[in-house]
């Protein structure tokens, strides 16, 4: 079973989205505890891929309140991700593509374990996040006519 810790709204906004992964994470023991609790933030953070490797960059995770100040992490460190090798090789032939970007969706707790779902997007350009703001209004005008009726 599933459970949504965070989810990066922001992305289905800002970028057409692709394949979709599911990947592990290898973290701290407080930094799963810390996730626990949902102090992550996914904003403004991407997935980046180095010698043959996946790594999530920019994320945020939070230190857990119960932990040894001295033996603290760094908020914001390179985490890395856990995929298989035609996974890894997808995704490397994605980013080799003009425009096209690697971006955490959410974040998941799957059997005690962290999972981030990573999509591979491409940056939409204003006017398309104009039209579909237009969209998503038109089919809730037609929403609501259609419950009055």
């Amino acid at each position: 079973m599933k459970k949504l810790v965070n989810k990066n709204r922001r992305a289905f906004y800002d970028y057409e989205i692709g394949d979709v992964y599911e990947a592990g994470i290898s973290l701290l023991g407080s930094e799963i505890k810390s996730i626990r609790h949902g102090h992550v933030t996914l904003k403004g953070s991407f997935v980046s891929i180095q010698g043959g490797e996946a790594f999530w960059k920019n994320g945020s995770i939070q230190p857990w309140e119960h932990m040894n100040t001295i033996a603290g992490y760094a908020e914001q460190r390179d985490r890395k991700l856990l995929l298989h090798k035609k996974e890894l090789k997808k995704l490397e032939k994605a980013m080799e593509e003009k425009g096209f970007t690697i971006i955490p969706l959410a974040l998941f707790l799957v059997g005690g374990y962290a999972k981030l779902e990573i999509a591979v997007a491409k940056g939409k350009k204003q006017y398309d996040k104009r039209h579909a703001l237009k969209v998503k209004d038109i089919y809730r005008r037609e929403m609501a006519s259609a419950v009055r009726l």
